[in-house]
């Protein structure tokens, strides 16, 4: 393996947003803080009727991060990162008017454990819990309260709401996050030491904490799996000049990865050529005139007259805190080796745990993905290759199997009919990308397969301007389709519940018995807004 080569999270991120944009704009939709290696994600609990005046206490402590990368003079010298996300519940707790309230996406307003969508991520289903899902269910959300019987808060689209639907209330209530990085271990600690009155004061609840670690070793960031991690994200780029690299506009998509901006950020074209649809704000409120979105620096909405652009420059925010049973998972696989050696007449002195565990993955621990040659070659500048196609590279899944986690989290041109149909269909499965910002938690696990009781896991972080067509569609179409591609009967083996995988060895097709790995603690859909709508909250 070549040592060279690096993850991308740990890269300073190569596409920038443009001067205009920056300023406005919270970093962590451009940079994943590689050169911050630990943190703290703050979970906060709002009084009701809380008003968003705590802000500016919480930023006497804590400046959140605008998308303008530091000088070189400046980066030694900046301590840490920060960004502030809002739950459904939380913006409603500050008064955010219901005008307000009602223009944001439907997925964002039922939050994530609503009936519907606990089907389409397959955490629950028949009244009862997947076996992803801890085992008495998640201890946290927004706890977003279930829809009125019909929901006319959206003009022409009436949302009934189910016949059996039933209120889902976990035992913590999350109404925003605030996520600390920092270059120093402790040092997230110290300014949580700082903002811990300013949060007392304001009769504001830390009602949980979650590290945010990016362990570094031969120049690779790994999970607790022990695989290479952050690799293949999305290029963004804008047709009208708001994405740069290297000084230049990005106007056109790079072949593979290339996304259109307004994928992540509302307010830019998206894959549908609109602009992403995002909240607006009433420039009117009679009841409480010092409320003047102009004066946070909130524009007039283009088309919705009277009101202003409350999205635009920001993105809603997914978090799913998510278990890791690592001493599970390396034992799963030593059973699964030893299973095939003792029915292979001929041994299969090859088939090892780390073997059946890359396959799992699709990618070898360092990062490389699998081909029918072996790994695929690292690049020109030594980094692992992300420019590939399944459908030109391996179409009949020889090197790396058809329903392994790389595949099913982004099949690029895999799920083709024909190589004239391959453009088209890697068009199709980029209109569905979302941009990773996810950390790990606990340490790691010396011994593989000996569990040590301690927890450990990923809180798993991705932004995307439409819920439900981007990330809810990569976990019920992709990742926990039993039917994908030529597949019957297998989900995603590294994130989906107990079952088969296949796996195609030469002329062999060999079967594997997976277990649930990744168990979800807790969750919710969040808002992450820009600069100038912080301000807007300020006021509230």
């Amino acid at each position: 393996m070549d040592s060279r080569l690096v993850i991308e999270q740990q890269k300073p991120s190569t596409w920038k947003l443009a001067p205009q944009i920056a300023p406005l704009t919270q970093g962590l939709v451009v940079n994943g803080y590689g050169s911050f290696p630990t943190g703290l994600a703050l979970f906060l609990q709002l009084k009701q009727g809380q008003g968003g005046g705590w802000l500016k206490g919480l930023r006497s402590v804590l400046e959140v991060t605008p998308a303008v990368p530091p000088s070189e003079r400046e980066k030694a010298s900046v301590p840490y990162a920060c960004a502030i996300a809002f739950s459904y519940t939380g913006l409603k707790e500050m008064g955010m008017p219901e005008t307000a309230l009602a223009s944001f996406s439907r997925p964002f307003r039922e939050g994530m454990f609503q009936e519907d969508r606990m089907r389409r991520l397959g955490d629950r289903r028949g009244g009862k819990w997947s076996a992803t899902v801890s085992l008495d269910g998640p201890v946290w959300s927004a706890n977003t309260p279930l829809r009125t019987p019909v929901d006319h808060m959206v003009g022409a689209y009436d949302i009934a709401m189910e016949p059996d639907e039933e209120a889902l209330v976990t035992k913590t209530t999350v109404h925003a996050v605030v996520m600390i990085y920092t270059r120093e271990d402790g040092e997230a600690e110290r300014l949580l030491e700082l903002l811990t009155p300013v949060l007392q004061n304001n009769g504001i609840s830390l009602v949980r904490r979650q590290e945010l670690r990016l362990d570094s070793e031969n120049n690779l960031s790994r999970e607790h799996f022990g695989f290479a991690d952050g690799l293949s994200q999305p290029e963004p780029f804008d047709e009208e000049g708001a994405v740069t690299l290297d000084g230049k506009n990005v106007t056109e998509a790079q072949p593979v990865q290339g996304v259109p901006l307004g994928e992540f950020l509302i307010g830019y074209r998206n894959g549908h050529h609109e602009k992403a649809p995002g909240p607006v704000v009433p420039g009117d409120s009679p009841d409480r005139p010092t409320l003047k979105p102009q004066e946070a620096g909130l524009f007039p909405h283009a088309e919705a007259e009277g009101f202003y652009d409350f999205g635009l420059n920001g993105t809603y925010m997914v978090i799913r805190e998510l278990n890791q049973d690592v001493a599970g998972f390396w034992k799963s696989m030593e059973e699964n080796a030893a299973e095939i050696r003792r029915r292979d007449p001929n041994g299969s002195t090859g088939v090892t745990p780390e073997w059946i565990a890359e396959r799992i993955i699709g990618r070898s621990k360092d990062g490389h993905l699998l081909c029918p040659a072996g790994y695929l070659k690292p690049d020109s500048n030594g980094f692992a290759d992300n420019s590939y196609l399944f459908l030109k590279d391996d179409p009949h899944g020889i090197g790396c199997p058809v329903g392994s986690h790389v595949r099913r989290a982004f099949p690029r041109d895999a799920l083709a009919p024909t190589a004239a149909d391959a453009k088209t269909l890697l068009s199709a499965a980029n209109n569905h990308r979302i941009l990773r910002r996810g950390r790990k938690f606990g340490l790691k696990l010396e011994k593989l397969a000996a569990d040590d009781g301690r927890t450990r896991g990923l809180l798993f972080v991705c932004l995307n301007t439409d819920i439900a067509r981007q990330f809810e569609f990569i976990q019920q179409t992709w990742l926990l389709n039993s039917d994908f591609a030529v597949l019957f009967d297998e989900v995603d083996p590294l994130v989906g519940q107990s079952g088969k995988m296949t796996i195609r060895d030469k002329t062999l097709r060999r079967t594997v018995q997976v277990q649930t790995y990744v168990t979800l603690v807790g969750g919710d859909y969040f808002f992450l807004p820009s600069l100038p709508a912080l301000k807007y909250l300020e006021m509230l």
